[in-house]
C-alpha cells in the first residue's frame, strides 16, 4: 500500500470522518501510521473475575450469561445490562446508549472485557468496558485482539474520533504496508534503533513497555534530527547573506553608558559585548537575548540600536502590544540625551516623533528618509506602506508572541535602498541591494538551556541572569481558602499606605469543553478570549461591589480598544487607580514602580514560568513589594508546586522545574509549534537531542544536500513546512 494514499481510499473511512481525521492532521495513509499513542492501557494479566476490586482497571474474559436492554424514557437513554462468568464467578457489565450490543453479544457468546471495576449498593460491575468477542476456544483469546487485550493504544482524540475507531484503522495497515527507512542504516545500528516497520508495529501495538519506549525513542530521534538539520540548513543560509556591518566604536559606547542613570550588570555587559560584535559581521546576525524579567534587556538592545544610529542606518523594535510599545518608547526617550539621534513611535492609535504627537505620513516619510534612526511600534511597522531606508537592526520583544510570517514581513521590508545619479545626468533612480538586517530576538520568558538550543538551533543566544542590585526580593505568600479574607484585608493596608495592585485571574472553565474544539482557529481564539473576559469581569465585579467597594478598582482585558488600554493604564501609573483586574495576557514587562502587590487568582491553573512572570510586574520601585498565590485547591501537588515559586526566584531554574512538571508542549503555552508530538515530548530528553545534534553535523558534514539520502531529503522537505516557533 502507498503511504501517500489518501485515507478516504480506506475502507471504513466514510464522508463524515474525512473532517474529523483531518482535524487530527491525518489525510493520509502516513499520517495515520505516524499518529502515535499518547499512553497505554495495561491488559496483560487476564484477571479473574473473583479477584477484581473496585477502581481496578481489568481484563476480563468470560461467557455472557444473560443480556437485555431497555429504554428509559424520561431520560432518552437505553441501558444494555449483562452477566457475564468465568470459572471464578460472575460480574454485572452495564453500558450506556448503545442498544445494538444485545445483538452483537448474545447469551452464550465468549467475550473479552476491558475497562474500570465500580462498586455499588447491588456489588461490582463494569461500566461501559471495551469488549471484542473471542473465538469458539478461550484459551486462543488474545489472537486478533486490539482493544481489550495486552497493551492498548490510547490516541490523541477528537469528537467523533475514538482511540477504538483508531485502532480499528491502523491495526489492518501494520500487516499491509512496506516502508523504506529514511534513517541510514549506520545510524539505526549505532543506536541500536529498530527499522521503521517494526517501529511501527512495536509503537501501535507493543509486545511491553519497553520495546515500545525504544519505538518512542526511535520516532522522536527521527524528528528531532530533522529539526536539528533544518537548524543547520538555516544557520549556513544565514551566513550565506550579505548585512551592513557595523565597526565597533568603543568610545562612543563608553560614553553611552557613562551617562545612563544606572550601572549595568556584568550579564549585560556581556551581552552587549556579544551583540556589538556580531553586527560587525558582513553577515546577519541571528541572536536571542534571554533575560529574567527586569534583567534589564531593552538597554542592552539600545546600546546597539545607539552605534548603528551614529553610523547613520536604522533600527526597528517590534513590540507585542501598544501599552508595552509606549512604555518603552518613554524608557528610551528617558535614556537618550543625544538630540541628533530622532526617535519614533508607530502604533494603530499612536505616531511620535522625538516626543511630540506627529501625523503617520510625516512619520512614515521620516522612516523612508532615514531621518528617524529608531522606530518603535507594533504590527503597524511592517504595513506596506511602511518603508526603511537604512534598517540594519530589526529587535523583536517578546518574539513567540508575533508569528513567523509576520517576522518574515519585517526583514523582507528591509532591503536597503540606495539612491544612485549617474555622472552629468539630474535623474535618480533607486537600486535596491538585497542586504538582510541584523536581528535580535528578546525573551523574558527563560528557557532552559538544552530546549533553548534544540528550538532556537540557528540562533545564538544570549542570557542575563543577574537582576539590578537595587532590586529587593519580592515576598511570595500561598493563600488558601481561609487565609483569604486576611490576604483582602492586607491588600487594604498596602493601599492605605498610597501603593497599588495588580489582580490576574485566569479564564472561566466552560463547563463543556467540546464547544471549544472549533475547525476554524480564529473562532477557536476567539472564544478563549471572550472566556478570559467573562473572567475578569466576574473578578472585577466581586473586587469592586463586595470586597473592595471603597477602593478604585478598574479592568484590562483583550476586547478593550487600544485606546482604552492605554486610558486605564495611564490612570493606574497616575494613581487614579488603586487595583487593576487584568487577564493572564498581562502586558509582559509593564511597568508601574508605585504597584506593590500582584495577586494571582487560581495560581494553581497557571505554569511557574507563568507565575514567575506575573510576579515580575511588581517590585520595580523602591517599596517592598508582594505577590500573593490565591490557590482553591488542597491538592498536595499543586501546592509543592506552588512552593517552589516561594522559595524560588531564579526565572531559569523554574523554567527548568516547569518543564519537568508539565512537559515541553505545555511549558510553551500551545502546542502550534509543528514539532510531532514524540519530539516535542522527548524535548526533555537531552541525551536524544545530543545524539541528533551529533548526527546532524555529521549528516551535513559527508553530504550537504542530502543527496545520499533521498528519504531522508523527502521528509526533510515536508518537515520544513510543518516546523516553526512563534
Amino acid at each position: 500500500m502507498d503511504p501517500s494514499l489518501s485515507i478516504e481510499k480506506l475502507r471504513n473511512v466514510g464522508p463524515r470522518n474525512i473532517s474529523k481525521l483531518s482535524r487530527l492532521g491525518i489525510r493520509t495513509v502516513k499520517d495515520l501510521l505516524r499518529h502515535f499513542p499518547i499512553r497505554y492501557e495495561d491488559y496483560t494479566e487476564i484477571i479473574p473475575i473473583d479477584r477484581a476490586e473496585p477502581g481496578q482497571k481489568v481484563n476480563i474474559q468470560g461467557e455472557v450469561l444473560k443480556i437485555s436492554s431497555r429504554h428509559i424514557f424520561p431520560r432518552r437513554m437505553s441501558v444494555t445490562n449483562a452477566i457475564v462468568s468465568d470459572s471464578s464467578g460472575a460480574i454485572k457489565v452495564v453500558w450506556f446508549n448503545q442498544p445494538y450490543i444485545e445483538n452483537q453479544l448474545t447469551e452464550g457468546t465468549l467475550v473479552s472485557l476491558a475497562g474500570k471495576v465500580s462498586l455499588n449498593k447491588n456489588g461490582l460491575y463494569l461500566s461501559s468496558p471495551a469488549y471484542e468477542r473471542i473465538g469458539s476456544n478461550i484459551d486462543s483469546q488474545t489472537i486478533g485482539l486490539k482493544h481489550t487485550s495486552g497493551l492498548v493504544p490510547v490516541y490523541p482524540e477528537t469528537e467523533g474520533v475514538t482511540s477504538k475507531y483508531l485502532r480499528f484503522l491502523i491495526k489492518p495497515l501494520i500487516k499491509d504496508i512496506a516502508l523504506t527507512d529514511p534513517l541510514p542504516e549506520s545510524i539505526l545500528s549505532k543506536y541500536n534503533f529498530p527499522d521503521i516497520s517494526k517501529a511501527l508495529s512495536e509503537i501501535h501495538f507493543p509486545k511491553n513497555l519497553q520495546s515500545a519506549e525504544t519505538a518512542k525513542d526511535r520516532f522522536a530521534f527521527e524528528d528531532l534530527l530533522l529539526f536539528q538539520i533544518k537548524a543547520l540548513l538555516e544557520r549556513r543560509k544565514m551566513n550565506q547573506l550579505k548585512s551592513i556591518s557595523i565597526p565597533f566604536n568603543q568610545e562612543l559606547i563608553q560614553g553611552f553608558i557613562a551617562q545612563l542613570p544606572f550601572s549595568l550588570t556584568t550579564d549585560q555587559k556581556i551581552a552587549a559585548w556579544e551583540i556589538l560584535k556580531d553586527i560587525q559581521k558582513s553577515y546577519p546576525m541571528n541572536r536571542l537575548l534571554e533575560g529574567d524579567v527586569g534583567s534589564g534587556k531593552t538597554v542592552v538592545a539600545l546600546i546597539a540600536a545607539y552605534q548603528i544610529a551614529k553610523r547613520g542606518h536604522q533600527t526597528a523594535l517590534m513590540i507585542p502590544t501598544e501599552v508595552l510599545a509606549r512604555q518603552h518608547y518613554k524608557t528610551i526617550a528617558l535614556l537618550f540625551k543625544d538630540a541628533s539621534v530622532h526617535t519614533a513611535l508607530l502604533t494603530g492609535s499612536e505616531s511620535k516623533l522625538d516626543g511630540q504627537p506627529v501625523t503617520k505620513k510625516i512619520l512614515k516619510e521620516g522612516i523612508a528618509s532615514g531621518q528617524i534612526q529608531i522606530i518603535i511600534g507594533t504590527h503597524a511597522v511592517i504595513q506596506k506602506d511602511v518603508s526603511f531606508d537604512k534598517l540594519a537592526l530589526v529587535v523583536i520583544d517578546e518574539q513567540h508572541r508575533f508569528g513567523i510570517h509576520q517576522r518574515k514581513a519585517l526583514l523582507s521590508n528591509s532591503e536597503l535602498r540606495i539612491t544612485n545619479s549617474g555622472p552629468g545626468s539630474n535623474t535618480k533612480s533607486e537600486i535596491r541591494n538585497p542586504l538582510i538586517p541584523h536581528l535580535l530576538s528578546m525573551t523574558a520568558t527563560p528557557i532552559p538551556r538544552t530546549l533553548a538550543l534544540t528550538i532556537y538551533g540557528d540562533l545564538d543566544i544570549s542570557l542575563i541572569k543577574e537582576k539590578p542590585k537595587d532590586r529587593q526580593k519580592i515576598i511570595t505568600k500561598i493563600v488558601g481558602p481561609k487565609e483569604r479574607r486576611d490576604a483582602y484585608q492586607f491588600v487594604r493596608n498596602e493601599v492605605k499606605k498610597g501603593r497599588q495592585v495588580f489582580v490576574v485571574c485566569p479564564r472561566i472553565e466552560i463547563s463543556d469543553p467540546k464547544k471549544e474544539i472549533k475547525v476554524d482557529n480564529k473562532r477557536s481564539k476567539m472564544n478563549i478570549l471572550w472566556q478570559e473576559v467573562k473572567a475578569v469581569e466576574e473578578e472585577y465585579r466581586k473586587l469592586s461591589e463586595e470586597v473592595f467597594p471603597d477602593l478604585k478598582v478598574a479592568m484590562l482585558h483583550g476586547k478593550l480598544k487600544p485606546k482604552e488600554k492605554n486610558g486605564v493604564m495611564d490612570k493606574f501609573k497616575n494613581g487614579e487607580y488603586d487595583i487593576v483586574v487584568s487577564t493572564s495576557v498581562i502586558e509582559v514587562g509593564v511597568d508601574i514602580p508605585n504597584a506593590s502587590i500582584m495577586m494571582i487568582e487560581s495560581a494553581e491553573r497557571f505554569g511557574l514560568a507563568q507565575l514567575h512572570q506575573f510576579r515580575g510586574r511588581v517590585g520595580r520601585g523602591a517599596h517592598q513589594s508582594y505577590c500573593l498565590l490565591l490557590s482553591s485547591s488542597a491538592e498536595k501537588s499543586v501546592n509543592q508546586r506552588l512552593k517552589a515559586l516561594v522559595e524560588c526566584d531564579d526565572g531559569f531554574d523554574l523554567a527548568e522545574k516547569d518543564m519537568k512538571i508539565r512537559g515541553p508542549g505545555e511549558f510553551f503555552g500551545v502546542k502550534q509549534s509543528g514539532l510531532p508530538d514524540l519530539a516535542m515530548a522527548s524535548l526533555a530528553n537531552v541525551e536524544l537531542i545530543k545524539k541528533a545534534r551529533l548526527e546532524a553535523r555529521l549528516l551535513l558534514k559527508e553530504d550537504s544536500s542530502l543527496k545520499n539520502y533521498p528519504l531522508l531529503r523527502e521528509r526533510l522537505e515536508s518537515f520544513q513546512k510543518l516546523t516553526h516557533f512563534e
